[in-house]
């Protein structure tokens, strides 16, 4: 089907999303980086496992250590305004509160309650597990603006503890989560819930670009597409699961070899994670194939040099192939040294093989998270 996009006919809003400092970055520059890395164990398995949590008693929304791209949105009557993480790997809204008394707090936007005419209170309390540590605080209900939409009776999570005093450096206040409903701590219904069951879209989907390099026109857009921004056609794939926005994945290849995802795997495609994760074994096969070595902080680094001579790596996807050039999966950074994209990710072995297409991934593909259908459309960046 050809979707076309009509300005001024259909009720669609573009969030522009801007590229920051990542904390990664924010911690290097300041000398916090490797100090950081050594005391605080990482597993992003736990934002999708929540369980794996317990297992580290650390910081929260470690996950988000290399998160770039974040957009604007505005809470209450007047509204005060957030910068949010728009979060396709979870499904709650929540931003800092005035009663948060976490160093993490001190530096953000925080929502005021007294200065919103249209607040309604709640005593149901709630806690978001991200990376390995959570957010926790109370829900509450407010109007909710999202570029030209505006969600009234939102409920929303104000945090009042961010445990961890590296979250300081984080460029963003809370997260929008555009998961489903299903995983939603608290039962809280998701702000695209809310838009789609109110008729506030045109279409029950959205569609989001990330630039690779540019600091602006990256953006997610809420009941659209916009097919200028991709070539050729878009592959729909249908969701393996209703929970996040999980796929089935073929294979993993490099010159046509599987290095990965032998027999099939699956995937979950996900804005809120930057780097590209999967099952530890295949992530250290993968270092290994493309020449990177770990660094004395963990990182896998390889020098730049190289990116001209390596191959793609095949993502094949209901039978079509998504390749990803070293262009896309090596990260430039200082002295002529890249930083591998790829990362371990520590899952229950139950679960099978799962792994997190981020933002090395939608980098090079035009996604759309089409609710109607339950299915993500994918096609290569124009």
């Amino acid at each position: 089907m050809k979707w076309l996009l009509l300005l001024g006919l259909v009720a669609l809003s573009q969030i522009p999303l801007k590229k920051t400092k990542s904390l990664r970055q924010n911690l290097k520059e300041h000398g916090l980086l490797d100090k950081y890395l050594k005391h605080h164990h990482h597993n992003l398995g736990s934002k999708y496992f929540p369980s794996l949590a317990t297992q580290y008693a650390t910081e929260p929304l470690e996950n988000y250590m290399d998160i770039e791209y974040i957009g604007t949105i505005s809470i209450g009557t007047p509204p005060q305004q957030f910068t949010v993480l728009f979060d396709t790997g979870s499904s709650n809204l929540w931003v800092p509160s005035v009663y948060c008394s976490s160093s993490a707090c001190s530096n953000h936007n925080r929502f005021n309650p007294q200065e919103s005419s249209t607040y309604q209170a709640t005593s149901q309390s709630v806690s978001v597990t991200y990376g390995t540590g959570s957010m926790s605080g109370f829900l509450a209900y407010d109007t909710v603006q999202v570029g030209s939409i505006q969600v009234t009776n939102q409920i929303f999570g104000l945090s009042e503890s961010e445990p961890g005093t590296f979250l300081y450096y984080s460029p963003f206040d809370g997260i929008l989560g555009l998961a489903f409903p299903s995983i939603s701590s608290s039962g809280a219904t998701p702000v695209f819930d809310n838009m789609m069951s109110e008729g506030l879209v045109s279409q029950d989907l959205f569609s989001v670009f990330l630039s690779s390099d540019d600091q602006s026109g990256s953006f997610v857009m809420f009941g659209g597409i916009d097919s200028s921004y991709y070539s050729g056609s878009l592959n729909w794939i249908p969701l393996s699961a209703e929970t996040y926005w999980q796929i089935t994945v073929d294979s993993i290849t490099m010159n046509g070899q599987s290095i990965a995802c032998s027999g099939g795997c699956q995937a979950i495609v996900d804005t809120g994670t930057s780097l590209l994760a999967g099952p530890p074994q295949s992530i250290a096969n993968i270092q290994y194939y493309i020449g990177a070595s770990q660094s004395s902080n963990g990182e896998y680094v390889i020098s730049c040099s190289s990116m001209n001579s390596l191959p793609d790596i095949v993502f094949t996807i209901n039978g079509i192939e998504f390749p990803l050039p070293a262009s896309a999966y090596l990260i430039e950074g200082q002295n002529g040294y890249c930083t591998s994209g790829f990362e371990g990710i520590d899952v229950p072995t139950q679960s099978g093989e799962l792994w997190i297409l981020g933002d090395v991934f939608i980098r090079q593909y035009f996604c759309v998270f089409d609710r109607a259908n339950n299915q993500v459309g994918l096609a290569p960046v124009a």
